[in-house]
């Protein structure tokens, strides 16, 4: 059962962090290549805890393409900005950290779609949305589409003669999700700083011998609210309150 707040106000999960369980889709891609759908994220940082099977995440950004091997125990992590592809090679399963509970949900994501798709927020959404109350087939026929019309963007950039290519796209993904930054700020200012926020007022109060929020110790635990969702990468189990 989950708790409320503390007397901090912050009831979130340690550092405001979002988890989720992922198991990488193992659908082949036109290259031979099994895995998810490449994309970026604006503001947040991402770590996987490989917990079972084996595979690799490809990576981009403007020191140039890596590819880094994902095996059980493997903790790996890449900040905003770069652009990454999971690569199924044998049941790869993952729990995913993302930085910033609540800003991904929010859209801090984008999809490595050609340049046409990225014009403005409804051509990039009525090529990506996965129609909620679609049958599952319909849903994973969705999903495998948006994932190689990514496939053909991510190629193109990984491709490109100079860095203007990669450039382009940052600043298309960024005019994408202008109009939705006031809200993310909000949400910021409810997960991630509220929770920074909260150590500083608790070193306070041991500073001035005060030890009254020791008393409010609370526990909390929490099944997954959804499973196999169609994600970007793979099927996710979600918790809400993460």
């Amino acid at each position: 059962m989950s708790a409320g707040p503390d007397s901090t106000g912050f009831a979130g999960l340690p550092g405001g962090v979002a988890v989720s369980h992922l198991s990488v889709y193992d659908w082949p891609a036109d290259d031979g290549v099994c895995g998810g759908t490449p994309h970026l994220h604006l503001t947040c940082s991402e770590a996987y805890v490989v917990t079972g099977g084996r595979g690799s995440v490809q990576t981009l950004t403007t020191s140039g393409y890596e590819v880094t091997p994902l095996a059980p125990g493997t903790v790996a992590w890449f900040t905003p900005g770069t652009i990454h592809r999971l690569v199924n090679e044998d049941e790869l399963r993952i729990t995913v950290l993302m930085q910033n509970s609540g800003l991904p949900e929010a859209g801090d994501a984008v999809l490595t779609l050609p340049p046409k798709y990225l014009t403005d927020p409804e051509t990039y959404a009525a090529a990506t949305v996965i129609p909620a109350d679609a049958p599952e087939e319909e849903k994973e026929r969705f999903a495998r589409a948006r994932r190689d019309l990514a496939l053909e963007g991510y190629r193109t950039l990984r491709e490109a003669d100079g860095p203007e290519p990669l450039a382009a796209f940052q600043r298309a993904a960024a005019e994408l999700v202008r109009p939705r930054l006031a809200e993310w700020r909000e949400r910021w200012r409810r997960g991630a700083e509220a929770a920074a926020a909260a150590t500083g007022e608790q070193l306070d109060r041991l500073e001035r011998g005060d030890v009254s929020h020791l008393a409010d110790a609370v526990v909390r635990a929490e099944q997954p609210s959804a499973y196999g969702k169609f994600g970007m990468c793979g099927r996710l189990d979600v918790y809400r309150g993460a």
